[in-house]
Order: structure tokens, then sequence, then C-alpha cells
């Protein structure tokens, strides 16, 4: 009589099979993982940067309405600050927006690369502004991240928002028309909380 051999069990062959595919996926949900820190940490870089270049063009705004506020009533070229002619004077290469750039940086966890750069984007004034992060990657599967720093840089420009006829007699009223909001200025009977909050004369953002 011939015995039937018992049905072969697959269990033997599977077992590996499984091992190798669990292996795999582990190895798959790790390295999502470490893109996903590194994708982090550059957002967080980009925050910075660019809240430390808003910050620096902002700072030299503040030193184009003190060059204006002193101009007005005193020098017969006042206008001219209103149309960017006055920019080259208003401290754009100072320390003053390093400064601040340097602060927004730190807040942001991460340090200003070689100080706020003067720059022009479409004729108008700003400043680039490159970070490092303080904080690096992290411990990932991929070598070297946990010494990794995320960097990035970005440029705000300072843009003059108000029209005025540029046949006007500087030592006569004027009104500036400031993106439909009107600004009377008296030359001759000028005092500075005449003048509107800054952000009314000039826009400060950021530029693509």
């Amino acid at each position: 009589m011939i015995s039937a051999r018992p049905p072969r069990s697959d269990r033997g062959s599977t077992l590996p099979l499984y091992i190798w595919l669990t292996g795999i996926l582990l190895f798959a949900a790790f390295a999502f993982f470490a893109f996903a820190q590194a994708a982090s940490a550059r957002n967080g870089a980009q925050s910075a940067a660019d809240a430390a270049a808003l910050a620096a063009a902002q700072s030299a705004r503040d030193d184009l309405m003190e060059g204006l506020e002193g101009a007005i009533g005193l020098e017969d070229d006042w206008l001219d600050w209103l149309d960017g002619d006055g920019f080259d004077g208003a401290g754009l290469d100072g320390a003053g927006a390093t400064a601040a750039a340097q602060q927004l940086a730190a807040e942001n966890d991460s340090t200003v690369q070689g100080g706020a750069q003067a720059t022009s984007v479409g004729g108008l004034p700003g400043f680039r502004v490159a970070v490092e992060t303080n904080f690096t990657v992290g411990d990932s599967i991929i070598p070297g991240t946990e010494t990794q720093h995320a960097k990035a840089d970005a440029t705000a420009v300072i843009e003059p928002r108000c029209d005025f006829d540029l046949d006007a007699d500087p030592t006569e009223p004027i009104t500036l028309d400031c993106d439909g909001e009107p600004v009377d200025i008296d030359p001759e009977d000028f005092d500075v909380d005449d003048l509107p909050d800054a952000s009314v004369l000039f826009s400060v953002y950021l530029a693509e």
C-alpha cells in the first residue's frame, strides 16, 4: 500500500518574504520621517529668513521716515524722499537693518549669515537676508542629518505709496495721494505728528 504524503506547508517559504516586506516598509517609513524632518527644518529656516528680511526693510523704512521728517520745511527737495530719490542717503547700508534682522532671526532660533545685504529689486530698494538654523535636522536613517543645519534666504523691498504733482512747489502746502488716502503737508507749518504711520507712505513686502 502506498501511503499519501502530508500536504506541503507554505509557512517555511512565506516567512522570509514576510520579514523582507516588513523590513522594506519600516525602511520606507523611517525614510519618509527623515524627509519630513528635513522639510520641517527648511520651512523653519524660510520662516526665519522671511521675518529677518522684513525686519531689516522695516528698520530702513523707519530711517526713511526720520529723513523725511527732518527734510520737510528745511530742504527744497524733501519730496524726493517720497518717490525714492532720497533712499540713497537713508541709511540703507547701516547697522540698524542688520541688527533688526538678527533679532528676528534669533527669535526664530536662527542666525543671520553675513548681515542684511542692501539690494534692489525692480528698481525698489530692499534687503536680502540669509539665515542658518541653530537647530539641526535631527537623527535619522540618513547619515549626517544629526549635524545638518537648514539654510534659507529672503528679500524684502520698500515701495513708495504716495503720488503727487511733479510740478508741485515744495515750499507750498501739498496733498499726497497715498493709495487713495490723502495726506496734507504744509512745509511752512509742519509738525511731525502731521505725518501718518510709515506704512501709509511706504509699503514693505517680500519680493518673489
